[in-house]
């Protein structure tokens, strides 16, 4: 289980500059690929101001480059996903990121359009429901085998459950290779999808034992984040 783990922002933006024959009349244009250029330099300048304990995390890339390579690139789009551990750290990155993005576009004279859209709210486990689902963990695969981990900095959609109600999001073995790589595959059926179920479903009858007694008190000692 995890202490928390980041929230998100996406973050959609496009360059618009001005096509002309790159060859013969480069002057005449105004390329949005080297405003996009720019602007990924001075989102790279601005990590040292980052905090470590943010754990802030910006990671663009270009889905459209331009049209043709004998033309001025004038449509060039990029993605991103701004992440913090707190709402207010994501926000300030946010800040200097639209920055960058802005500054890109004023060197080169083209345009700029952003789009920021909601993506997740940071995850805080419930730390009642965490022990509980070590409880049954250990009861199932030993001790040694269930491990506390702090805070990690990817993203889920159960941030936002977490904001609203008791949470927990643990993790457990089963694949092999790097996450969201090309070699990341399920190597142990019965730990990735049996396994997961059976330490639930205890969980469940503990929540639920006795009139749900236990998940009660949960829901009664819980304070909702704002």
């Amino acid at each position: 289980v995890m202490t928390s783990c980041n929230g998100c922002i996406v973050k959609l933006i496009r360059y618009q500059g001005l096509a002309a024959h790159a060859g013969s009349s480069p002057h005449k244009g105004i390329n949005a690929l080297n405003a996009a250029h720019i602007a990924l330099a001075a989102i790279h300048a601005q990590r040292e101001t980052f905090k470590d304990e943010d754990a802030i995390r910006v990671h663009p890339i270009i889905t459209r480059g331009g049209d043709l390579v004998n033309v001025v690139p004038a449509d060039v789009r990029l993605e991103t996903f701004v992440r913090g551990k707190t709402n207010e750290a994501i926000m300030d990155a946010n800040i200097k990121v639209d920055r960058a993005l802005r500054a890109g576009a004023m060197a080169i004279g083209a345009k700029v359009e952003i789009d920021t859209l909601p993506g997740y709210m940071p995850l805080r486990d419930d730390r009642a429901m965490q022990k509980l689902f070590m409880q049954n963990a250990r009861a199932l695969f030993g001790a040694e085998e269930c491990t506390e981990i702090g805070h990690r900095t990817g993203s889920t959609d159960m941030g936002d459950i977490s904001h609203i109600m008791p949470a927990v999001h643990p993790s457990m073995s089963g694949a092999s290779g790097i996450s969201h790589g090309n070699d990341f595959m399920i190597s142990d059926k019965e730990m990735a999808y049996s396994a997961p179920a059976k330490a639930l479903a205890l969980m469940a009858v503990d929540l639920l034992y006795d009139n749900a007694e236990k998940a009660k008190d949960i829901q009664a000692q819980h304070k909702p984040i704002n």
